[in-house]
């Protein structure tokens, strides 16, 4: 996943208002949103190539989700897959803080990433790049392929979209927010972070929605989670920039984590 962008206990309904676009290759196979067999209390999208997750919840309300960290100096083999990050917090017992305290001790074993862990309550985030676990402050985030919050056009515009819309209405609509995350627009080349990967690619991957050949936005979710603990979770999956398919879930978290 390479954009989200969440509001977190800021708004008279939900303590959680999420939405996020997973970027990756097309020909990686990717199963689609869904309560996995194997571990049937975790509802994700799932990688096929490592079998881990970028984003998922828990029937416990166990929430988690991850970025890659772009720099093109660091390795991208011989390492763990970080998707696994994601999949073992959601599996796990563990507070985030100790999940997070572990992940620092074995920062190592994987290329650049960040990692949101946590609960509807309250999250943490951490970067193997940054190395220290922050506590997030109540409000608006968001995050790409640099570090929280960084102030990268599309990070900034999705965190703007997100708290004009939520400051002026009690009823959240999916739809809107389905909608703020595919604008295919790109950002003024003057505007753009240089992340050693060129200019051409700099502006490619600068829209908040991406389409080409090869690789692009392969999924958008919106992820909801009430004062009432009702959860709302809708993916829906792209390929080459069209419509695919819609997962749409609603359920209530069951003996909620703290």
């Amino acid at each position: 996943m390479c954009l989200l962008a969440f509001q977190l206990q800021s708004h008279p309904k939900y303590k959680l208002i999420l939405m996020a676009n997973r970027d990756e290759a097309y020909n990686r196979p990717t199963a689609p949103a869904d309560f996995w067999q194997d571990h049937p209390d975790i509802l994700a999208g799932r990688d096929l190539e490592q079998m881990g997750t970028w984003l998922g919840i828990n029937k416990q309300g166990k929430i988690a989700a991850l970025t890659n960290y772009r720099d093109i100096s660091l390795p991208e083999t011989g390492k763990l897959s970080r998707g696994n990050i994601v999949s073992s917090y959601l599996q796990s017992n563990e507070t985030p803080q100790d999940f997070m305290e572990q992940l620092h001790h074995n920062r190592d074993h994987y290329t650049g990433f960040n990692v949101l862990a946590g609960s509807s309550e309250e999250l943490f985030y951490y970067s193997n790049t940054e190395q220290k676990t922050e506590h997030l402050k109540n409000g608006t985030h968001g995050l790409s392929n640099a570090l929280l919050n960084t102030p990268w056009p599309k990070v900034e515009a999705t965190k703007r979209l997100l708290r004009e819309y939520t400051e002026s209405t009690d009823e959240i609509d999916a739809e809107v927010l389905f909608e703020m995350m595919q604008r295919a627009e790109r950002f003024p080349a003057e505007q753009l972070p240089d992340t050693g990967v060129g200019q051409e690619l700099e502006s490619l991957l600068s829209s908040i929605f991406i389409a080409s050949e090869e690789y692009g936005t392969r999924c958008t979710t919106v992820l909801l989670v009430d004062s009432d603990n009702q959860v709302y979770f809708e993916e829906r999956t792209f390929k080459n920039g069209v419509f695919v398919t819609a997962q749409k879930f609603n359920f209530t978290i069951e003996n909620p984590t703290a």
